[in-house]
Order: structure tokens, then C-alpha cells, then sequence
């Protein structure tokens, strides 16, 4: 009987490993229709017994500026064009920094990030660690470094209800994502760590301060020149479709 139950239960993983690639491919090409933190907000709006209305609308990667872009990477991962979902740099200086106390400090790449928000609940278990782990290795394996940082602008939260570029746009500027500014842009980065608290449409000291300091690190990343670093390279035989 336990040799059966251990055969049935690897089987049951292995399906579900398939779907979850079979899953990740599909949304290389197809916007995802919502997230897993955003239905999480839902329920929780629901607990406290408050209506919440989730504001989120797509924009593709054309119509999302680079000044968006560029803060995002200065402010949440500058290695972003250079690992394969996982910067063990920084994780290792975050194990360091915690095991003295103090604040947890994290290291997620936007790459882990996507995985967390698109996939997974919030909170700390090593289960939920060990899925976004196989989740940001589908996603590094089967899309572009550009398709990341579209699907990451387009479903990061940015306000209470407010997901995705352009609904942070409206909200905290009045303005279409496409119009969106270098300042307006790196106050929006700025805010990533607790957009919950931090406005970035009325930027306290500190937000002012860490948005001064995301311009002065996209201008020294290189800005446009850096972003072509994300283009994929495909071999001259590769088919276009994929």
C-alpha cells in the first residue's frame, strides 16, 4: 500500500509540474487576467468587510516607457539583465544582514517577484519559498527578460486596489502610463517596498530622497542602453513565433 500511495503521489506531482510549465509557456504570450496577491486583497477586503475595487489594465511592452522600466531596475534589481532568476549575491548579503537581527532584508529578483505575485500567496514558509523557486526557473527558462518585465509592470501593486502601470498612472498622476516622466517614473520605483504605505503621487522625505537616488542610478546603469540588454537572442534559426 505505501509503495502505491508513493507512486500515485509522484505522479500527481509530476502532472502537476507539467501543468505548471504547460501554464507559465501559455502566459508568454497571453496577458494574465488577473493575479494571486490580487485575489488575495479580495479576500482580505472581504474579512475586514470592506468593498474593494481592483483597478488593473494591460498595457504591452511598447506602450510602457523606458523611464519606467529603468526605475524599476535601479530600484529593485540592477542585475536584472545578468541572472537566470536568482541573485546569489544579494541573497547571500540578506542571509548576512538578518542573522544579526534587526529588519528582515529580502533579495528577490523581479523575476522571483513575478513568480510570488502571478503564482503564489503572500507570507514566509519554505513551501511557498520552494514554489516561487520553480516558478521563476519556468519563467527565466520559457520568456524573455523583456515578457518579465512587462508581465512585473503590469501586475505589481502600486496603491490599495491600484495594479499594473497604468492604473498607478491614473491614480497617483492623472496621466496614461505611456506619458509617464523620469520623476514621475522613479516615484512610482520608489514606493515598491511598501506601496501600501508610501504614496507616490504625494512623496514624503524619504520617498523624495530614494526617488532622487533611482534617476541618479538609471542614468549610471545607461538608461535605453541598458533595456537593449533584454532582448532576446535567438539563433538565426530559431522560428519567430516563439
Amino acid at each position: 500500500m505505501l509503495r502505491t500511495l508513493t507512486r500515485r503521489l509522484l505522479k500527481l506531482v509530476l502532472w502537476l509540474m507539467l501543468a505548471s510549465a504547460l501554464l507559465v509557456l501559455a502566459l508568454r504570450w497571453l496577458p494574465p487576467p488577473g493575479t494571486a496577491l490580487m485575489l488575495e486583497r479580495k479576500i482580505e477586503s472581504w474579512d475586514r468587510g470592506q468593498a474593494l475595487e481592483l483597478k488593473r489594465q494591460w498595457r504591452p511592452w511598447k506602450q510602457l516607457p523606458d523611464h519606467l522600466k529603468m526605475a524599476v531596475i535601479a530600484a529593485e534589481d540592477q542585475k536584472f539583465a545578468e541572472h537566470w532568476g536568482f541573485d546569489l549575491g544579494a541573497i547571500q548579503a540578506a542571509l548576512a544582514h538578518n542573522q544579526g537581527g534587526g529588519s528582515l532584508r529580502g533579495a528577490s529578483t523581479l523575476s522571483q517577484q513575478v513568480a510570488k505575485n502571478l503564482f503564489l500567496w503572500s507570507g514566509r514558509s519554505w513551501l511557498r519559498k520552494g514554489l516561487e523557486a520553480w516558478f521563476t526557473a519556468l519563467i527565466e527558462l520559457l520568456w524573455s527578460k523583456e515578457r518579465i518585465l512587462e508581465v512585473y509592470l503590469n501586475s505589481v501593486e502600486w496603491g490599495d486596489g491600484i495594479f499594473g502601470a497604468e492604473a498607478a498612472a491614473q491614480h497617483h498622476f492623472g496621466v496614461g502610463a505611456p506619458y509617464l516622466n523620469r520623476q514621475q517614473a522613479s516615484q512610482l520605483a520608489a514606493v515598491l517596498p511598501n506601496p501600501l504605505r508610501w504614496s507616490a503621487g504625494r512623496p514624503d522625505r524619504y520617498v523624495a530622497r530614494r526617488a532622487a537616488w533611482i534617476r541618479q542610478q538609471m542614468t549610471q546603469l545607461g538608461g535605453g542602453h541598458y533595456l537593449n540588454r533584454l532582448k532576446p537572442v535567438r539563433p538565426h534559426w530559431w522560428p519567430n513565433w516563439l
